[in-house]
């Protein structure tokens, strides 16, 4: 069983132009923990490029092993330090973690 998790963020940014190079840079700092998290068996981020008006500003999609696996990964000690840059810029989180 694979395990997807995807999230989604609005930054809380006004300015279009400061939040689409946060949301770049939250995308560089998932995408790097490919190969460092164990448990992460893909993930891809990217920052938004169209409709920004009615459209989140990032997106990560990560596949997992499983629920416990997940947690894992978010106690890990890279992932906690990208975590805690993302709770710098973000204003609203949204998530759903689903069987693929």
């Amino acid at each position: 069983m694979t395990i997807r998790h995807v999230v989604s963020w609005k930054l809380a940014a006004e300015d279009g132009a400061v939040r689409a190079e946060q949301a770049a840079e939250v995308a560089r700092r998932l995408n790097a923990l490919d190969g460092v998290v164990p448990q992460l068996r893909s993930i891809s981020a990217g920052a938004n490029v169209a409709f920004t008006d009615v459209n989140w500003d990032v997106t990560l999609v990560a596949d997992f092993d499983s629920v416990e696996a997940i947690e894992q990964y978010q106690v890990h000690p890279a992932h906690e330090e990208v975590a805690v840059y993302i709770r710098s810029v973000v204003s609203s989180r949204v998530a759903v973690d689903f069987e693929a």
